[in-house]
């Protein structure tokens, strides 16, 4: 009985104590769900997007935009301006201007990193053009951050983007032997936001742009496939091949010079030729050219990442795990000689009708 009582009486504190929690009511607040920042004229220019509720049950946008010296004059400022109190923890996107990512942008994810309400799996990107141009857009009736977040995240699940967010950004970053890169975004139209190529930085600053065309074999070398496409030049016609799956396995063949083996593997299924139906004969001539294209577009590739002196495939890292008494500041210089054997391995896997 006197343990029936003491549950009675610890339910009874526990909802007291409930209680006594502070609230804050979404309709008392501004809730964060993308910021963007940029550089000109020697100063930053802000902006946070917030969700504007409506009685129809659909979402539509407001900016917040401020300038100043330093990332946390931003918020500050917009703060000055704010009716309700703007909050953290629901960003869904941050985005950097190009010229800011230039400069560098490891001051900006600082302020993230100090932040317990931001989450590592946060969506990042480079911007060009304006930031907040790209946050007053009109993307439907779901809410621009909303918008924002899934042309990212389905393009690395199903399409030609690698994976990266936040936290693997901050891991390539801090390790040794491999650079990070972000997703590059441009405003078409006023209801449309593309994704251009891929953002490489060296240490914190963006050095290269890598052309849309490029993704898919970028991809590849760095990530796995599960959906990517690629057109195929070939002499039957050209196709299209969509990639079912990938995977890629690095070896170190020697050390001196160092010399890697690259060793990629394909299935697709055909889902377009300009000539028809397909003998058996043509299938297998279609998966050569493809091989022969994904080993000079990979080498041409990599080749320009050594002569541009960045690694973001991760050839330093994976030098340094398999070698004893690997010293990092030698490796720069045998980084520009390496040599790299790349091959491929192409199966299309499905092709509909063949002769």
């Amino acid at each position: 009985m006197k343990k029936f009582r003491f549950i009675i009486i610890l339910c009874l504190c526990s909802l007291f104590l409930v209680g006594n929690v502070q609230k804050r009511v979404i309709d008392d607040v501004n809730i964060a769900t993308g910021f963007g920042i940029e550089k000109s004229d020697g100063q930053l220019y802000g902006s946070i997007m917030i969700p504007v509720f409506k009685a129809d049950k659909s979402i539509g946008n407001f900016t917040f935009t401020a300038k100043g010296k330093i990332p946390r004059d931003l918020v500050s400022e917009m703060q000055k301006t704010a009716s309700q109190p703007i909050v953290g923890g629901s960003l869904d996107v941050a985005f950097f201007g190009e010229d800011l990512a230039r400069e560098g942008i490891i001051q900006v994810l600082d302020v993230f990193l100090r932040d317990p309400t931001i989450g590592a799996r946060l969506n990042l990107a480079v911007v060009d053009g304006k930031v907040d141009e790209i946050f007053k857009g009109n993307y439907g009736d779901r809410g621009n951050h909303e918008y924002l977040r899934q042309l990212l995240e389905q393009n690395m699940k199903v399409h030609n983007l690698p994976l990266t967010n936040l936290h693997f950004f901050l891991a390539d970053f801090y390790e040794e032997g491999k650079d990070a890169y972000l997703p590059m975004l441009k405003k078409t139209k006023n209801d449309l936001v593309s994704i251009i190529g891929i953002a490489l930085f060296k240490d914190e600053k963006l050095v290269d742009i890598l052309h849309e065309n490029k993704m898919f074999y970028f991809k590849l070398l760095v990530d796995k496939h599960t959906q990517g496409s690629v057109m195929v030049k070939e002499k039957h016609g050209d196709a299209s091949v969509k990639s079912i799956s990938s995977k890629h396995k690095i070896k170190i063949l020697n050390r001196n010079p160092y010399k890697f083996g690259v060793h990629l593997k394909i299935k697709g299924f055909l889902t377009e030729h300009q000539g028809g139906n397909l003998k058996k004969s043509e299938v297998e001539d279609l998966e050569k050219q493809l091989e022969k294209q994904i080993v000079e577009e990979c080498t041409t590739m990599i080749e320009d990442f050594q002569r541009k002196e960045i690694d973001p495939v991760g050839f330093g890292r994976i030098a340094q795990t398999r070698t004893r008494n690997f010293d990092f500041k030698k490796w720069q210089e045998k980084y520009k000689s390496a040599q790299f054997n790349i091959t491929a391995d192409v199966e299309i896997v499905q092709i509909g009708v063949i002769k």
